[in-house]
């Protein structure tokens, strides 16, 4: 079993002879304490400006050195190692000196002891020198992946991995920036068919300036795992938007309730509520219904477990054409007293209230028959699309 290192290098030259001496030395320890019997090591320079090439030239007969005439990007140098090494495991660690060359080896026992795609060093420890900026972006971003999956990571962007070279497939594509990391972990923390673990590693102050700006590559950070959410839980992102809309929808309509109950009223100015109120009702019973249709397509395509909860109680039995139902009766009920009047005088006396709130069940209701219709449809093509597969090829 082969072992690769990956160190990418942007203009790192106060700090890469050291990290390639550490890596060099820590071989025979990998070695002796893990199944890996062989040990490569690649430097990438990401467009270096300064001595790094130079310095890293120094041991050309040790390691395998790949120059970037221009800046790709972080996780571009680290997948271009990957593609020029024919190794089992692929590692990476940061340029910097923070990370233990030396933990590789319980990074690849965790990989092979637990059967894990991925190990990761977690720096999120009492001891870590990380920057508090950066710890406080870290445990952000685990709450939010943690929200849109069971599976949690501490450490989002650990710079410190091993991956199965047989897992990587179902990881790719990833991006070529910084944003390299967190898509991964967001990857393997949300796809079925992928396990990740984490060990807890000690974590240094880097050596020279950092490459990593807080707010930019933040916002970056958090768009990645977002758009992999969307890809793999899209239920639960569309899910959590709608819960805020529902919330805010009854919390404006928390004073005309108890207006009403406590008068029999409703007074003018409360239109402006009762409006928007309507507006974030019909968002959220929208967004229910299109997480669920989305993670269906997800499911299909890429193998995910299907969606689960109430939506999926919902439009798999048969609740779903009561409820359609009962929504158009309590919109006709609410405005019924319009009906006999408008056949009686050919006006309509009831208050613009009765209607607004007509109006919000019968629009959920086409919304979920809309929705019902598309689960259907989906169903249908599925069955066709696995009658499809080369399984069910004509020819076998």
């Amino acid at each position: 079993m082969k072992l690769l290192i990956a160190i990418p290098a942007l203009n790192e030259e106060d700090a890469i002879a050291d990290i390639i001496t550490r890596c060099l030395e820590a071989r025979d320890g990998i070695i002796g304490a893990t199944p890996v019997d062989k040990v490569d090591i690649s430097v990438v320079s990401d467009g270096s400006t300064d001595r790094t090439v130079e310095i890293a030239s120094g041991f050309a007969e040790k390691i395998h050195l790949i120059v970037f005439e221009k800046n790709r990007g972080y996780g571009a140098a680290i997948q271009e190692a990957w593609r020029q090494s024919d190794a089992d495991l692929l590692s990476f660690l940061d340029a910097d000196g923070t990370c233990d060359p030396r933990f590789f080896s319980e990074l690849v026992n965790a990989i092979v002891d637990d059967e894990a795609d991925i190990a990761l060093g977690c720096r999120m420890t009492a001891d870590s020198e990380m920057p508090l900026v950066r710890r406080l972006g870290n445990r952000l971003f685990s709450l939010l992946l943690s929200a849109f999956s069971s599976e949690k990571v501490r450490d989002t962007a650990s710079g410190m991995r091993v991956v199965r070279r047989e897992s990587l497939h179902r990881i790719m594509p990833l991006p070529p920036g910084l944003n390299f990391t967190p898509a991964m972990s967001a990857r393997a923390v949300l796809a079925d068919d992928l396990r990740i673990v984490e060990r807890d590693m000690t974590y240094r102050e880097r050596v020279g300036e950092s490459k990593l700006h807080p707010i930019k590559d933040g916002m970056r950070f958090l768009i990645v795992i977002l758009k992999t959410a969307l890809v793999y839980r899209p239920s639960r992102v569309l899910g959590l938007a709608g819960v805020v809309c529902a919330l805010l929808a009854l919390l404006l309509m928390l004073t005309p309730a108890l207006n009403y109950l406590q008068h029999r009223m409703v007074e003018e100015w409360m239109i402006y509520r009762f409006i928007v109120a309507q507006l974030l009702g019909v968002s959220a019973v929208t967004l229910f219904c299109f997480g669920y249709l989305g993670t269906l397509i997800s499911a299909q395509l890429i193998g995910n477990a299907p969606p689960r909860g109430i939506s999926s109680q919902l439009f798999r039995s048969r609740l779903l054409y009561p409820v359609i139902i009962g929504l158009l009766v309590l919109g006709i009920v609410v405005i019924r007293g319009s009906f006999v009047d408008f056949l009686a005088t050919g006006h309509v006396f009831d208050h613009w209230s009765r209607f607004v709130v007509s109006s919000f069940f019968i629009i959920c209701a086409v919304i979920l028959s809309v929705a019902g219709l598309l689960v259907f449809i989906l169903g249908l093509v599925a069955e066709r699309w696995r009658y499809l597969q080369p399984a069910h090829s004509p020819r076998d």
